[in-house]
């Protein structure tokens, strides 16, 4: 998500994704063409007395819509607040909060190890949701009726707080539902056979929701179900490849110096991509005198056109600026690393920083494979789990 940071609270970043510019204006149309429906409802269910009529008149409408929309996501931004205050307690680092299209995400740089804190975490996001939903409904019993601008936007977010809170309790992996359902699941089987389950259930949840909205043309339900789904499945995934990769150092994976094809700068790119189709390598590290001095990748060779390949060199198209891991890493670090640069490999540098190999996502994923068929991945007892996961409670 691309964002930017507009603020902090208790020190965490509160950061704005440029699909929330966009649907807020969305949420503040939808709420403010509504009033007339909300006060009725807010009449029937809040004993409210409400003038419609009143509240309804000129452009009023739209300002209780604008203001109703920036109410409820600054609701979003506390609940948030709430599972990293709570994680913050048990010394999980938050790396932001982010709002965007369907809500606010706190990121969490770690996974918690005791099914418990990751519950506690969990319910303290729709534990403030309930708290706000309360404490504005208290708030119609002490607001005169002369202001009904202010009782309306009170019971509004009353009623949407609780809802919300009540909504993401539902058992949809990986929304705080999902996560307290993974809770309870491990307290008694293997972190990673317990997110599973919670991944299957939040799927089926996912399918029933989209079809829910679209025999209701609800869109923004069909993109919180597509969001709940692929959430489900690629958390499920990296909890998989966590508990696989436990104790594999990247030593243990990499390619080691000794059996490491090199490549030099003034290798010709003709060379350089006959070499490749040799070899059947689409990457070398770059050597001078023994020197790492870059990195070559089929990419860079492709950008010269074939007529000039024998004019241009490695060390012409080569890159200098070298990504590289500590070979005492663990191995699942080196593959978050290649997602976050979108690279296929990373040169592996001893305590000296010296080279000491490669690792490409191929050999991750390969020694990914032969430890799932081992059975090692299922063996992961609930003391045992894995530390390294990005945590993202959403709602």
């Amino acid at each position: 998500m691309r964002s930017f940071t507009v603020g902090r609270a208790f020190g965490i970043p509160i950061k704005l994704d440029l699909t929330f510019l966009l649907i807020l204006p969305v949420f503040a149309w939808l709420i403010g063409s509504q009033v007339g429906l909300w006060v009725d409802n807010l009449n029937l269910l809040w004993n409210t007395d409400l003038d419609r009529a009143a509240l309804t008149a000129g452009n009023l409408e739209w300002i209780l819509g604008a203001l109703a929309a920036i109410g409820l996501f600054v609701g979003v931004v506390l609940h948030e607040l709430g599972h990293s205050l709570v994680a913050m307690r048990f010394g999980f680092p938050i790396d932001s909060i982010t709002l965007w299209i369907f809500g606010g995400i706190a990121q969490l740089t770690e996974q918690p190890e005791d099914w418990k804190q990751e519950l506690l975490i969990a319910i303290a996001g729709p534990a403030v949701s309930i708290a706000l939903g309360v404490g504005s409904f208290l708030a119609l019993f002490v607001v005169p009726d002369g202001l009904p601008t202010v009782k309306f936007l009170f019971g509004y977010l009353a009623l949407m707080n609780l809802t919300l809170a009540v909504f993401n309790l539902l058992p949809g992996f990986p929304m705080d539902g999902g996560r307290v359902l993974r809770a309870l699941l491990a307290r008694n089987r293997p972190f990673s056979e317990a997110t599973q389950t919670a991944a299957e259930v939040g799927k089926i949840f996912a399918i029933l929701l989209g079809l829910f909205g679209l025999f209701g043309g609800n869109f923004i339900l069909i993109g919180i179900a597509f969001f709940i789904y692929i959430g489900a499945t690629s958390e499920a995934q990296q909890t998989v490849m966590n508990a696989a990769f436990r104790d594999v150092r990247v030593r243990d994976v990499m390619t080691a110096e000794d059996d490491l094809k090199t490549v030099t700068p003034d290798t010709s790119v003709a060379d350089l991509m006959e070499t490749m189709f040799r070899q059947r390598h689409t990457g070398y590290p770059v050597v001078e005198n023994g020197q790492l001095v870059g990195m070559v990748t089929l990419d860079d060779a492709r950008q010269v056109s074939e007529v000039e390949r024998e004019a241009y060199t490695v060390g012409d198209v080569m890159s200098d600026e070298l990504k590289t891991i500590p070979a005492s890493d663990d191995a699942m670090s080196a593959f978050e690393k290649l997602q976050q640069h979108g690279i296929g490999r990373l040169l592996v540098i001893d305590a000296d920083g010296e080279l000491a190999g490669l690792v490409s996502r191929t050999d991750l994923m390969t020694a990914f494979n032969i430890i799932q068929k081992s059975g090692r991945a299922d063996r992961i007892t609930p003391t045992e789990q894995p530390v390294k996961e990005t945590e993202q409670f959403s709602r």
